[in-house]
This record gives structure tokens, sequence and C-alpha cells, in this order.
């Protein structure tokens, strides 16, 4: 079954029209904190579309994304209280509590050391929506936070944006050719990173 070709070449078709940059910075925001689906599936083609406009886009998807993590910075700093009786249901609740204690004592005692954990998890979309959570939920200062959510962000949608522009049409090429094996590749990973998370 082909689910990852269809939609790829869906976005390109989409990235090519005027309003592209929107549905980019809805896409960017939306994901940094709740969604699934990384911004890159529109960065890519956009900039294959409108390949000098590259740093626009990157930058564009960044600023977003950096909003978005407020967001959830915001969510798991007032929410999570609300969400508990659902994670405890479904067994997450002390696995959690136990991550926030050790990223809360880190990050009062270590702010900056929590900023590279952020720039590590930066190539990795799930766990940048849980750390800007987890973050929120600890209290970890602002500076530290924005600042590894900037270069962790950052550095993946310069490089994928930089590379498509660069590589060009035999990119796209390549990216066309290998969408679905890439696709069901990640979904894999995702899955297996849940399964470690539950029996841990």
């Amino acid at each position: 079954m082909k689910l990852f070709r269809p939609l790829y070449e869906k976005a390109i078709e989409w990235a090519a029209k005027p309003r592209a940059d929107v549905g980019l910075a809805l896409l960017s925001f939306v994901e940094a904190f709740i969604f699934p689906v990384a911004p890159e599936i529109m960065l890519a083609p956009m900039t294959l579309a409108r390949p000098r406009r590259w740093w626009h886009f990157a930058s564009l998807s960044l600023f977003f994304s950096l909003l978005g993590s407020l967001v959830g910075y915001a969510l798991g700093h007032y929410a999570f209280d609300v969400v508990k009786p659902l994670l405890a249901q479904i067994g997450w609740l002390p696995h959690l509590e136990s991550l926030v204690h050790t990223l809360g004592a880190d990050a009062k005692a270590h702010p900056w050391k929590a900023f590279w954990l952020l720039v590590a998890a930066g190539f990795v979309p799930i766990p940048m929506k849980v750390a800007s959570w987890a973050c929120g939920i600890v209290g970890m200062p602002i500076l530290p936070f924005l600042g590894g959510i900037a270069v962790g962000r950052g550095k993946r949608v310069f490089l994928v944006a930089g590379v498509i522009r660069l590589g060009g049409e035999r990119a796209e090429k390549a990216l066309h050719k290998h969408i679905e094996t890439a696709g069901w590749v990640v979904v894999a990973i995702v899955v297996a990173l849940l399964l470690w998370w539950w029996l841990h």
C-alpha cells in the first residue's frame, strides 16, 4: 500500500501555490506542541518549487516552531494536572513523573544542561514535543528553553532546505524515489520508541 508518495506528490503540488507560506507556518506551529507530521513534508517541496527562497522558508518554519514550542511549554506548565488522570489510566504517569523529577533537578541546578538536551532532541519530532511539555512542567528558565529549541529545530530545517537547494532536481528525484521506504522507516522508528517508552 502506497501512502507517503501520494502525500508527497500532493505536497509538491500545493507547495507551488502562492499561499503555501501560510500552510508551512501553521504546520510548523502546531507540530511543535502536538501534531505528528513534521514541517519538512512541506518545507522540502516548497524549496524545490522556489529554490531561491530556501532561507526564507526555513526561517519561517523555525519562527513558528518557536511560537508553537511556547504553547507546548505553557500547556505543560498549566495543563499537566488536568491530564494526570488520563496518564495514570494508561500507566504512563509514574514514568513521566520520574522523568519530570530528573529534568526538574537538572533544569534548576544546571539550566544549560537542559539546553543541550533540547539541541539533541531537535532532529526527532516526537521528543521535541515531549521536551517542550516537560520543560513547562518543571518550569525550566525560558532563555535556555528557547535557545535549545532554536538551535535544535533550526539545524534541522536549515539542513533540509539547504540540501534541497543545493541538490535541486537530483535531490528531488532521490527523495521522490525513496519517500515510501523512508516514510515507513520513520513510522517503524516511532512505534519502536513508543513501545520502548511503554515497557520502561
